[in-house]
């Protein structure tokens, strides 16, 4: 049923024995289809190849555990576009099987760990292409497996439709380059605001699944590769969803002039009670939270220059101090 998808007949007999016991080791799958252990090992190695399995260590060897058919399938099915609806009906019927498995099966099985950052990269762009609305990110400094630069599925999903929206924490807006980047996330359709701090590195698809990181690993100098868990509708996610919620209420908007650069006063000012793009840019990072010299180096102008323009709003707001000018600037709607 499956080969228009890529999936030969025995790995689909693998693939759904899986999806129905919910995970078994290469014994177990010799024992129930009857077939030799080379085999069974073959297949497991192309399922996972193919992102439909994932690997887990257990007490009787290493355990092979479905991907969610409709997050490990619907990638592969969206690369053709001939003749798909009898495959895709199949896919929801799978899709139907492994959520009545849930509920037959430990509420354990809705948390995956995964370990590795080649396996969590996988696992992000597996969800990034399996996605139907919306990506929701936090993003925080010195990135565990994917690096905001890395990102390129981003700009293909943002022009088939698919929300960005994602919350920088303010270390996170002073790497080197990331302002850059993030002004070019934003002219492409991303919606992108600030904090001082998040708890958490966190994406969230569709509402429907997470993934966290839960051990940095070796990319922030911790022991170990970085680990990280996939949660999937639980009482769990529903508080990561409304995290999530609560932190972009409070957040600040992030605006960027179309060219993304930071233009000289001498070029002109909003007049009356409105601010021009490039004012409303550099407002948002001061509101952010980004101390100006970091703002001069991303933005290649000089310290003088940031300062000097952000003497002038401050003029204009009547405000004093840096604080009033933030609380000026959010009576007067200058990031809506």
């Amino acid at each position: 049923m499956l080969e228009i998808a890529g999936i030969g007949a025995a790995e689909e007999r693998v693939y759904r024995l899986l999806v129905e016991v919910r995970g078994a080791n290469v014994d177990e799958i010799v024992q129930r289809l009857h077939i030799r252990e080379r085999e069974a090992a073959l297949l497991l190695s192309s399922l996972h190849d193919k992102g439909l399995v994932g690997r887990l260590p257990g007490d009787g060897g290493m355990r092979y555990v479905p991907v969610p058919p409709d997050v490990a399938l619907q990638p592969l099915l969206a690369r053709g576009q001939e003749a798909l609806e009898w495959a895709r009906r199949g896919v929801e019927q799978l899709a139907e099987e492994y959520r009545a498995g849930g509920r037959r099966h430990d509420a354990g099985q809705l948390v995956e760990v995964i370990t590795g950052t080649g396996a969590i990269r996988q696992q992000l762009r597996q969800l990034a292409y399996g996605a139907r609305s919306d990506l929701r990110w936090f993003c925080k400094a010195e990135p565990v497996a994917l690096r905001a630069q890395d990102n390129d599925e981003e700009f293909e999903l943002l022009t088939q439709g698919i929300r960005y929206e994602a919350i920088y924490e303010r270390a996170c807006l002073e790497e080197p380059g990331m302002v850059d980047n993030v002004a070019q996330g934003i002219r492409a359709g991303e919606v992108a605001r600030a904090t001082s701090t998040l708890p958490v590195r966190m994406v969230i698809v569709d509402s429907s699944v997470a993934v966290c990181p839960l051990v940095p690993g070796s990319a922030t100098g911790a022991r170990g590769e970085p680990t990280a868990a996939i949660i999937r509708s639980s009482s769990l996610l529903d508080a990561l969803v409304a995290l999530f919620d609560i932190q972009w209420a409070a957040g600040t908007p992030l605006h960027v002039t179309e060219t993304g650069e930071l233009a000289d006063f001498a070029g002109g000012m909003g007049s009356g009670g409105t601010v021009a793009d490039d004012e409303r840019y550099l407002l948002s990072l001061v509101v952010a939270g980004v101390a100006d010299k970091a703002i001069a180096t991303q933005l290649g102008v000089s310290h003088r220059t940031v300062q000097r323009r952000i003497t002038a709003l401050m003029q204009r707001a009547g405000a004093t101090t840096r604080t009033q000018l933030v609380w000026q600037a959010a009576r007067r709607d200058w990031l809506s």
